[in-house]
């Protein structure tokens, strides 16, 4: 039984790569500057409001925690707006994250 079990996996995972090497992280960025900047800081050293954290920090938690900032993006909670992504756009956000230094 473990064996199928390892099997799935695996091949639920080979059709998951190309998937995530199919994010575009230059369309993510100009997604997160159109959508994000007013309120989360391009990087750690500027401000934006009190309560976004930089977009530094969201690229350490996404690389730790992945599953956690993906959730989050496709069921936003206050205060973050309620911006409706559809998956490409979460996968490019994802990717784009994954392109910046973890503060």
């Amino acid at each position: 039984m473990s064996l199928r079990l390892i099997l799935l996996a695996a091949s639920l995972s080979a059709f998951a790569l190309p998937a995530l090497a199919a994010a575009d992280a230059q369309a993510g960025r100009e997604l997160v500057l159109r959508s994000c900047s007013s309120c989360h800081a391009l990087s750690g050293t500027q401000r934006a409001t009190d309560s976004a954290p930089p977009l530094s920090f969201l690229a350490k938690d996404n690389k730790a925690r992945p599953a956690w900032v993906r959730g989050w993006l496709m069921d936003p909670h206050p205060p973050m707006p309620n911006i409706m992504l559809n998956r490409a756009q979460i996968d490019n956000v994802i990717a784009y994250l994954n392109t910046l230094p973890a503060d």
